[in-house]
């Protein structure tokens, strides 16, 4: 069975095609055919302006179209879409919309910071681990951050705010932002036992592929902090030279690791899982729920 999602961020839109194959246990194996992404940087424009540029919508509803005809080469059987912070926030959003759906047919939905924070978590990463733990996902992107804890299994509490890379580039996140974070975090995980992070994202993902780590090994939070500051110390085109990165990504970067840093020194967690998951690999887990109990 081909399912596919499309995840519309304030950064980038991401399209991932699986193939699910049910193995001999019963159990669904998501197997990855595709994965495209387009650096729109929607945000740029929305957190600048309140709405998203002419120029930047004639992008968006060509990438659209690009995914079309990748959902129909492919024969994808079922799609879900998502789109984040910079959508929540464009006054033009419900126009360009509107103008996906009547060019390509394809309606995106665009979903709260809440729902977000729940369909990352649908990845159920951490049923590999340690069910006796305490975990934190920490999903950071270019509107938002997403936080998901829960302890001994189950889930305690979750809330997305509206600090992200794209933002914070901007100057647009106030002491006031992070103290809310802050406090969220000391008291929602207060006297919960040893917390592990779990991050995504693709500038976590890109951090843990630089550090050269094994698969399923976690990074240190003193690890971030060195790499905090030896990006901070360079320039944006002296980062792309030096660590081969993206300019939609070399500039991203520092932000972000800021995010995961100061969410790690509340939570008092000194290690964290990158296991490349993301808000379109929750989506398509979220779908394969729907439609094998016909509630898509």
């Amino acid at each position: 069975m081909k399912l596919a999602a499309i995840d519309i961020g304030s950064n980038a839109a991401r399209l991932l095609i699986n193939d699910v194959i049910q193995t001999p246990k019963g159990v669904p194996e998501f197997v990855k055919l595709s994965l495209v992404r387009v650096p729109l940087r929607l945000g740029f424009d929305v957190f600048d302006t309140g709405n998203i540029s002419e120029e930047k919508a004639n992008k968006f509803v060509t990438t659209i179209k690009a995914y079309k005809n990748l959902l129909d080469v492919y024969e994808v059987e079922h799609l879900i879409t998502a789109a984040t912070s910079a959508m929540r926030d464009a006054g033009n959003a419900a126009e360009i919309l509107g103008r996906v759906k009547d060019e390509t047919g394809i309606s995106i939905s665009v979903i709260s910071g809440e729902e977000e924070a729940t369909y990352i978590y649908e990845n159920h990463f951490a049923d590999n681990l340690n069910t006796y733990e305490s975990y934190l996902y920490i999903d950071v992107g270019g509107g938002s951050t997403e936080l998901t804890f829960f302890s001994d299994g189950k889930l305690v509490t979750q809330r997305s705010f509206n600090i992200g890379t794209i933002r914070l580039l901007k100057n647009q996140v106030t002491q006031e932002y992070w103290a809310e974070m802050r406090n969220f975090i000391r008291e929602k995980l207060r006297g919960y036992h040893h917390i592990t992070a779990i991050g995504s994202g693709g500038n976590i993902n890109k951090v843990f592929s630089l550090s050269k780590r094994k698969e399923g090994k976690p990074l240190s939070l003193e690890l971030l902090r060195n790499y905090y500051k030896e990006f901070s110390a360079l320039s944006v085109q002296q980062r792309i030279s030096v660590y081969h990165l993206r300019e939609d990504r070399a500039d991203v970067i520092v932000p972000a690791l800021l995010i995961y840093i100061n969410v790690m020194n509340w939570a008092d967690a000194d290690e964290i899982f990158v296991p490349k998951i993301g808000l379109a690999d929750g989506l398509i887990h979220l779908l394969y729920d729907r439609v094998k109990t016909g509630t898509k």
